[in-house]
C-alpha cells in the first residue's frame, strides 16, 4: 500500500501548481499567460479592462487590478466553472500534465499566509479543483503515478 502524501501550499517543487505559474491559457478568444490572468479578466464584462489584465506582465499585479474591475453580475455564480476550465486548460500542457499526475493521490491544498480560505486552507476550492482535473487526466490518460 502507498503511503498517502499531501503537497499543502504551491511552491518549491509543487510552484507549477499556482494559478501565477507562467502558462499561457485561452479566455474568450484571447491568450492570457497565467491562470490568475485569465480569471481575473473573466471578472469582467468590459473588454478594456481585460486587455489591461492580459497586458499585465506580473501574476500579483493582475490579481490586484482584478480586484478594482467591473465585476459581471453573475460572477458569483460562475467563477468555480470559469477556474475549473482554465486549470484544465493549463494542464493540457504535457509536461504540466505529467507534473500533475505524479502528485499521484496526494491531497493537494493552496495553504497561505494571506489568509484565502476560499481558494485555499479550509474551503480549498483550488485543491479540490485541481484533483478533480488531475482524476479526470489520469483516466482519459490511464496512468496516475504513485509517488
Amino acid at each position: 500500500m502507498t503511503e498517502q502524501f499531501s503537497v499543502l501550499g504551491f511552491d518549491n517543487d509543487f510552484r507549477f501548481l499556482s494559478n501565477f505559474y507562467p502558462s499561457p491559457v485561452r479566455y474568450l478568444g484571447k491568450v492570457y499567460p497565467s491562470v490568475e490572468h485569465a480569471y481575473q479578466a473573466a471578472k469582467t464584462p468590459i473588454a478594456s479592462e481585460r486587455k489591461a489584465i492580459r497586458d499585465e506582465k506580473s501574476a500579483g499585479r493582475a490579481k490586484r487590478m482584478g480586484r478594482k474591475v467591473t465585476l459581471r453580475k453573475d460572477w458569483e455564480n460562475v467563477k468555480l466553472d470559469v477556474m475549473r476550465s482554465l486549470i484544465l486548460q493549463k494542464f493540457q500542457d504535457k509536461d504540466l500534465m505529467d507534473l500533475l499526475l505524479a502528485t499521484g493521490h496526494a491531497y493537494l491544498e493552496e495553504a497561505n499566509s494571506w489568509g484565502d480560505t476560499y481558494w485555499g486552507v479550509s474551503a480549498n476550492h483550488l485543491g479540490k479543483i485541481l484533483m478533480s482535473v488531475r482524476a479526470e487526466l489520469a483516466l482519459k490518460h490511464q496512468k496516475l503515478f504513485t509517488p
